[in-house]
């Protein structure tokens, strides 16, 4: 699972999030501002990985957000709807590395790459990734048989 993965490519994903762009997501040179993709790619992150614990199974585990990258590659305006797919890039023993494309239509205007830790929010420390989770992302890092849909563990 760490092949070398070109994120600006839209055949590289099967998980995708619809986010609609506001108008104040746009600045004084009426182009979307740098903070908005952030949320772009928090509301992709969220519907990627929100599914994936099990409460019953995994009482006491979340995951944090411990790393954020964005690359700008080019300019979007309101109005718009943004595409962003989400796919697993890295697992390691207590992280998940996760790569993003937005997309307007057929263009990437931005990529992205996140890692998450996962956590007990009991012991308040980081934790290995639940054998069931790592099972799952493993046989299917693009998530695209996900049909739980966003859930989270509390």
């Amino acid at each position: 699972m760490s092949e070398v993965v070109d994120l600006t490519k839209k055949d590289s994903f099967r998980h995708w999030t619809p986010v609609t762009v506001r108008f104040s997501d746009q600045d004084p040179l009426q182009h979307v501002n740098n903070v908005a993709y952030a949320a772009y790619f928090e509301a992709a992150r969220t519907m990627f990985l929100g599914g994936l614990l099990n409460a019953e199974e995994n009482v006491g585990i979340d995951f944090i957000l411990a790393r954020v990258v964005i690359d700008y590659l080019k300019e979007t305006h309101y109005p718009n709807t943004v595409h962003v797919g989400t796919r697993v890039s890295k697992l390691g023993t207590k992280s998940i590395t996760t790569g993003y494309g937005c997309f307007v239509g057929d263009e990437c205007v931005a990529t992205s790459e996140s890692v998450n830790v996962f956590f007990s929010t009991i012991e308040r420390k980081s934790v290995a990734i639940p054998d069931a989770v790592r099972a799952n992302l493993e046989a299917d890092p693009m998530q695209e048989h996900n049909k739980s849909g966003y859930r989270r563990n509390y």
